[in-house]
């Protein structure tokens, strides 16, 4: 039987003396953290003399130093009962967590951002998260109450009663011991579990517990090496590699209750092996039911149901956590002095919040692209110059980028499905959806708009059935693979953005100017100038094209239509833009009709749009803009 307690080497109290000096605590506030009512052990712990064996195996967990690196003739291994039993799995519980501190602050202490070239500390730049215990898209809803919808509205549909019940993340951990969390991809459910693993090995939360962090890609991949799909292997392989060579402790803590057990990215199994990784989850958490566990997976991952699991959905940042966020990210990634990142911090979400960035400020609820607006405003010193080119770097992620950074490799679609393919037919979708201003839609209103896609493509007829299971695996496929198409309500989709949505349809019409004269596709979009809701397709198509001149020179064309012929009308423009007009008291004398006024409504919303892809960044030659410039009331 080992010995129930340890002291400190003399270089094991240097060590632990320089360690808790950094913390800046008193014995008292270490006592606090080791959950002792008296500083006696601290002081004895400091002084080299014998304390019990957990106590001081907690006291290093906490002050973050490998308890045998500090311990005079450490025990070779883990003692794990006396002839008493407890509190000997307290002391094993604190052992392991000791051991294994290195793997887990290397598995969950630092984040690969987009773009940055080095590891950041995850402390640093972690927010609690808000998860939604009701998943918005197992509601009922009729796509008749979807549809009249504001663009400010679009973005929270079927979210608003669901936010006023929503549970922190920790909170929900706190309630149920199966857990599945799902979300589109970058809402931070990778990094969620990794903050909770650090807090439990530290000891901070569920402190009775030991974590194990299994990236379900990995445990996949050495499930194929050995043979053998198993969880309780692989464990005691993860326990093996931090010298924990005793076989029976994984079983003890397991029987006992005492793993922590979080799975990451249930969704990045392939289908060939999900079957096999799904049925091990079920045997495996009904089999040492008495431990806590937590999944994660894409919403749109969600394809069988696990036993005994509850299923939460990560809410969108609120306003309050964007702040937060911003705030933690200058203050870490920028090299300025902390004024200047607390002030480029203060400028960013006063831009976020005007009127202008709503677009930007409803992607913004994203981590994964409220991470990139931050990037690309310290790089370029502003907002991004260009909508458009904003969206397609968030596109860019979703369609693979993301994957690729993180190593992730997916499912192939049958039928092959090119990404040229896959941005033609989301393009399709987006314009037929929106002419028809429907932002969201039936499933089977989708799969036809896909089965007709693929009729296009084949040379030769295709079987009804194939073509069904076809449409349903390719809309399966980009909802799960990247999450531009998602389910609000039980059998009803949308665009994950309302800004995906128009900027595939500013796509679609830019793609027909090549197929068809591109003064024949933007008169077809003149055609809408008038409707409020198009103003966001002008503004990114202006920007998309080439050579913007003809679509402003168009609209400069339909502004002078509206007032051909009332020469009332002109007449009064010709004297506002002589400025002879003294006072606005002064408009009362025209004594316009309702039509009239409508007619100057229109009038001046055109204009006003006019003006707006003018002063964009579309490219528009110097001679047409002063042409149209200097008519502009």
């Amino acid at each position: 039987m080992a010995k129930r307690s340890l002291y400190a080497s003399s270089s094991g109290i240097r060590k632990a003396k320089t360690a808790f000096s950094r913390k800046g605590w008193t014995q008292e506030n270490l006592a606090f953290e080791v959950n002792l009512k008296t500083r006696q052990p601290i002081w004895r712990f400091f002084t080299g003399r014998p304390i019990e064996r957990y106590i001081f195996v907690e006291i290093c967990s906490i002050l973050e130093l490998n308890w045998r690196e500090i311990a005079e003739n450490p025990p070779d291994d883990i003692p794990e009962y006396d002839e008493h039993g407890l509190p000997d799995i307290e002391c094993l519980v604190q052992q392991v967590r000791s051991q294994r501190q290195d793997k887990i602050e290397d598995q969950c202490g630092t984040l690969k951002l987009l773009d940055i070239n080095r590891p950041i500390n995850l402390d640093k730049i972690y927010i609690d998260i808000n998860l939604l215990e009701e998943i918005p898209s197992q509601q009922w809803l009729e796509l008749a109450q979807l549809q009249n919808l504001t663009p400010q509205e679009f973005q929270s549909i079927g979210l608003s009663e669901l936010f006023q019940r929503w549970i922190t993340g920790r909170k929900l951990v706190e309630n149920y011991n199966k857990i599945r969390i799902l979300g589109n991809p970058g809402t931070g459910k990778t990094t969620f579990l990794q903050h909770l693993a650090l807090q439990c090995n530290r000891g901070i939360f569920m402190e009775n517990r030991v974590p194990i962090f299994i990236t379900l890609k990995s445990f996949v991949e050495e499930s194929k090496e050995t043979g053998e799909v198993s969880f309780l292997n692989y464990i005691r392989s993860e326990f093996l590699a931090s010298s924990i060579t005793n076989p029976s402790t994984v079983e003890n803590l397991l029987c006992e209750g005492r793993i922590f057990l979080l799975l990451d990215g249930l969704d990045e199994v392939l289908t060939l092996d999900a079957n096999a990784v799904y049925q091990e989850i079920n045997r495996f958490t009904e089999k040492y039911h008495k431990n806590l566990f937590i999944i994660t997976c894409r919403t749109a991952g969600k394809i069988h149901n696990l036993n005994g699991f509850i299923d939460v959905e990560t809410a969108p940042f609120t306003s309050e956590q964007i702040t937060e966020f911003s705030q933690k990210w200058f203050a870490t990634l920028i090299k300025n002095p902390t004024e200047d990142a607390h002030q480029q911090a203060v400028e960013f979400i006063q831009l976020l919040e005007l009127p202008e960035n709503l677009r930007l400020r409803q992607l913004a609820t994203t981590p994964l692209f409220l991470h990139l607006a931050c990037w690309i405003f310290v790089h370029q010193g502003q907002f991004p110059g260009s909508e458009s080119e904003f969206y397609k770097q968030c596109l860019d992620l979703l369609l693979g980028k993301w994957d690729e950074i993180r190593g992730v490799e997916r499912d192939s679609i049958r039928p092959v499905f090119t990404l040229p393919q896959k941005l033609k037919l989301l393009s399709e979708i987006a314009i037929k959806t929106f002419e028809r201003g429907e932002y969201f839609f039936e499933k089977r209103t989708i799969e036809q708009y896909i089965s007709d896609y693929l009729c296009e493509l084949s040379d030769v007829p295709i079987d009804s059935e194939e073509l069904q299971l076809a449409s349903e695996e390719i809309l399966k496929a980009i909802a799960l693979q990247h999450g531009l198409l998602t389910e609000r309500s039980r059998g009803i989709f949308s665009f994950s953005h309302l800004a995906f949505h128009e900027y595939f349809t500013a796509r679609n019409i830019i793609m027909n100017s090549y197929l068809k004269s591109l003064e024949e596709a933007l008169e077809e979009l003149i055609n809408h100038v008038l409707e409020p809701r198009w103003r966001e397709i002008f503004l990114l198509t202006a920007v998309m094209l080439r050579k913007a001149d003809l679509l402003v020179l168009l609209m400069k064309k339909k502004v002078d239509e509206l007032m051909m012929d009332d020469h009332h009308l002109q007449e009064f423009l010709i004297l506002s833009h002589q400025s002879l007009l003294k006072t606005l008291s002064q408009l009362t004398d025209w004594n316009f009709t309702p039509k009239q006024q409508e007619v100057l409504e229109n009038y001046h919303e055109i204009n006003q749009l006019l003006r707006d892809c003018l002063n964009s960044n579309s490219e528009i030659t110097s001679t047409v803009r002063e042409e149209i410039e200097k008519e502009l009331l």
